[in-house]
C-alpha cells in the first residue's frame, strides 16, 4: 500500500500519467472517499479502523495518549503469524516518533500506537531495503511504503511523485509474488485538496484484475477492512461494518 498526499482522483489521473496507466490498465475506484482533512486521521483509519478522536496532524507524543491501548491490523496480523512492515522514505531510525527533514510522522501511521511500541521498532522501518525485499518476494503479507514529503507530492510536484512512484513499484511489478497473483498493490491518496469533495484516486493493482473500474461508494475504512481480510483477520472498529472493497473488485 502506497498513500500519496492531498490529491483529488482527477488531479492524479491527470498528473500522474505512469500511475494512470497503471490503474486504468489494472483497477481503481472512481468514487473513494478519504474520510476528513487534515492528513493524519485518515491514516490512523486506515490501519486502526478509527480516527480516535484526532483531528490534527500533532506528533505522537501528543496524539498517541488519544489512540491509547487501540490495536492496529499490523499487530493482528503479526499475532495471527503473518509478516508486516512499514517502509519509511527518509526515516532516520526505526520507528521514528517525531519529524526529521523530509519524514513526516504523521504519514507514519504505525508510530501511533503506544501498545504495539516494541513491534514498530521492529517492523517499522527506513526504505533502504524495500527494493531489494520486493525482487527477493520477500515483502509482508501486509505492509505500508511511506513516501517523504517531497515523493508523496505533499511539498512535491505530482510529477515528482509519479516519477518516485514508478522507480518503487518497478521491482515490486516485476517481482514472482506480483505476476503470480500473490502481490496486490494499493495506491491511494489520504485526503483531497479541499477543492473535489474528499474524493481520492484508489488503483489496485494485480494480474487478476484487466480494465477494472468500480464505481461504488467505498472509503479509508472500505481499505482497513480488505488489509484485514488478506491476512486472516477481524478488521477493528468502523472497518467492521465497512463497505466492502474486496467483493467490489472481485478479489
Amino acid at each position: 500500500m502506497v498513500i500519496e498526499e492531498n490529491h483529488s482522483r482527477d488531479q492524479m489521473l491527470a498528473q500522474m500519467p505512469h500511475l494512470a496507466r497503471l490503474a486504468h490498465r489494472y483497477g481503481m475506484a472512481t468514487r473513494w472517499s478519504a474520510l476528513v482533512h487534515p492528513s493524519e486521521p485518515n491514516y490512523l483509519a486506515i490501519v486502526g479502523g478509527s480516527m480516535f478522536s484526532v483531528t490534527d496532524d500533532r506528533s505522537p507524543s501528543r496524539n498517541a495518549p488519544k489512540v491509547g491501548p487501540a490495536d492496529n491490523v499490523f499487530a493482528r496480523a503479526i499475532r495471527a503469524g503473518r509478516t508486516a512492515r512499514t517502509y519509511a522514505e527518509s526515516m532516520p531510525s526505526p520507528c521514528a516518533l517525531e519529524n526529521h527533514g523530509d519524514y513526516a510522522v504523521r504519514h507514519n501511521p504505525w508510530t501511533y500506537f503506544p501498545a504495539d511500541r516494541r513491534n514498530c521498532a521492529r517492523f517499522d522501518v527506513s526504505t533502504q531495503h524495500f527494493a531489494d525485499d520486493a525482487r527477493s518476494n520477500r515483502l509482508p503479507d501486509v505492509g505500508l511504503l511511506v513516501p517523504n514529503l517531497v515523493h508523496d507530492a505533499h511539498d512535491g510536484s505530482l510529477a515528482a511523485a509519479d516519477e518516485w512512484l514508478a522507480a518503487s513499484l518497478a521491482p515490486v511489478l516485476a517481482s514472482t509474488d506480483f505476476r503470480t497473483g500473490r502481490l496486490v498493490v494499493v495506491v491511494t491518496a489520504d485526503e483531497d485538496d479541499r477543492h473535489a469533495g474528499n474524493t481520492v484516486l484508489t488503483a489496485v493493482l494485480t494480474p487478476w484484475l484487466r480494465h477494472k473500474v468500480v464505481d461504488r461508494r467505498l472509503d479509508h475504512y472500505s481499505l482497513h477492512r480488505f488489509m484485514a481480510e488478506l491476512v486472516g483477520v477481524d478488521p477493528l472498529a468502523n472497518g467492521v461494518g465497512a463497505r466492502d472493497m474486496r467483493g467490489a473488485f472481485g478479489l
